[in-house]
Formats: C-alpha cells, sequence, structure tokens
C-alpha cells in the first residue's frame, strides 16, 4: 500500500470507499488523491474551527485581565481614599474635642459643688 493509498473502506467525513459484495472496486490514484485532498480540507476545517475558537477564548482571557487589572487599580484608588478620609476625620475630631473643652457651654459643671 502507497502512502498516499488508503484501505477500502476508510472514511472521511462523507466520504467513504467501501467493498462491495467481497470484491472491491478498483480506486484510480487520482480518485485516491481526491479522497486524501478532502481529508486533508476536512482536517484543515477542524484545524480552523480550533485555532478560532483558542483565539476567541485568548482574547477572552486577554479582556478578563484587562478588567481586573482595572478593578485592582479601582480598589487601591479607594483604599487610599479611604486612608486619607480617615486621618481627616481625626484631625476634625480632634479639633472639635479642642474647641469643646476650650468652651464653657460644653464643660461639666458640678452644681452641688458651686451651690455651697
Amino acid at each position: 500500500m502507497l502512502s498516499n493509498d488508503l484501505p477500502y473502506g476508510a472514511q472521511c467525513s462523507s466520504i467513504s470507499f467501501t467493498v462491495d459484495s467481497g470484491s472491491a472496486a478498483l480506486h484510480t490514484k487520482q480518485e485516491n488523491e481526491l479522497f486524501i485532498m478532502n481529508c486533508d480540507i476536512d482536517g484543515d476545517m477542524e484545524n480552523q474551527v480550533e485555532m478560532e475558537e483558542k483565539t476567541r477564548l485568548i482574547n477572552q482571557v486577554l479582556e478578563l485581565q484587562h478588567t481586573l487589572e482595572d478593578l485592582s487599580a479601582r480598589v487601591d484608588a479607594v483604599k487610599e481614599e479611604n486612608l486619607k478620609l480617615k486621618s481627616e476625620n481625626q484631625v476634625l475630631g480632634q479639633y472639635i474635642e479642642n474647641l469643646m473643652s476650650a468652651s464653657s457651654v460644653f464643660q461639666t459643671t458640678d452644681t452641688k459643688s458651686k451651690r455651697k
């Protein structure tokens, strides 16, 4: 059997060569080459579909990576803003405490000791 010849009964997609009633029809080299070309085309189409699927998945992964990077950057920015606001709140809280302690309105007075 030559490397380009396929055994009788071999199948590729919708094209097949079969043995009829125990006697095989002679197939020309041209028919065998056509069969092999069709198999190659089917294989190429399967490879193309597979490559398109891989490309689609790679693009999807890259898009998700970019989204993750964007979200990570946003989280970092929010954390930084949160720390800044906490610091400002502490400063304002201390300022308010100082104002309250300096004002006589907010001083705790012992009414019993003043009356005596």
